[in-house]
């Protein structure tokens, strides 16, 4: 697929999209990656008969740089500006990590636009870091070695396998992540979100899948993360035994056919 362009009178936004006459998924890496996260993913859904768009958030990948704000809310605006471009109407759209908190707004906000939501290790629920650990990411972060460091972090976040083409992946993550403006787009989504979404979710009523590795390093406990992020949202729930934060690229095999399940069932 070629990468296609959005102009928004912010930025420009890049996305690949498989076309066709099925029903859409959008689908939107968390911070600090690309939307080629989703590649395992996309064939299968597309074999299946649907359209898949993967996007680029702002100020990642191929998309541009030097947006005024960096946040999930922002990328919620996006999300839309696209639907629009597209005309597309009754999506589904899929999140991972922070992404899943851009998918639980546009829930919010056009119920009557989105269908399903799909979140993959989602960050939705509130968490208070110690303070020490706001002084360790301030101090990582500060210097030349931050491209380092977030690729180490990165690394760590596939505790049971890595995908084939995985050293082709992180080379073009490692690019991408130092070219001009990445990093401090990266910094600034790690800001404090001004919304709570966890007091969203008792207003939520769309359709919603949470699927989580149970060896996710970004929770202390995945699984009851999970489990109450689910219960609180209605939604169903999926455990990836022994992955990590990216589930749907350590264990393809295993949650393309839930996600298939799970639309399948709601159609």
């Amino acid at each position: 697929m070629n990468t296609q362009f959005l102009k928004t009178p912010e930025g420009t936004l890049a996305y690949d999209d498989t076309r066709g006459n099925g029903e859409v998924l959008l689908c939107i890496p968390g911070m600090g990656d690309l939307r080629g996260q989703y590649r395992h993913l996309v064939p299968e859904l597309a074999r299946a008969g649907y359209r898949v768009i993967t996007l680029d958030i702002r100020g990642h990948g191929e998309s541009s740089t030097g947006w005024t704000e960096y946040t999930a809310e922002a990328v919620t605006r996006d999300v839309f500006a696209l639907l629009d471009h597209l005309n597309l109407q009754n999506v589904t759209l899929m999140g991972n990590s922070f992404a899943a908190r851009s998918v639980l707004y546009a829930a919010k906000q056009a119920p009557e636009r989105i269908k399903r939501l799909v979140m993959l290790g989602p960050v939705v629920l509130n968490q208070t870091l110690p303070g020490y650990m706001n002084l360790i990411l301030k101090m990582a972060f500060a210097g030349p070695w931050n491209t380092a460091f977030w690729m180490m972090y990165w690394q760590s976040l596939f505790p049971a396998k890595k995908p084939a083409d995985h050293a082709q992946y992180t080379a073009k993550l490692r690019q991408n992540i130092q070219q001009k403006g990445q990093m401090d787009a990266l910094k600034a989504y790690m800001a404090p979100s001004r919304i709570n979404a966890e007091a969203l979710l008792p207003d939520i009523k769309t359709p919603a899948l949470v699927i989580m590795g149970t060896k996710d390093p970004d929770f202390k406990n995945p699984a009851l993360e999970a489990q109450t992020l689910a219960e609180k949202l209605r939604a169903e729930l999926m455990l990836v035994q022994g992955s990590g934060h990216y589930p749907h690229t350590e264990f393809p095999e295993q949650v393309a056919p839930r996600i298939l399940q799970f639309l399948k069932g709601q159609q």
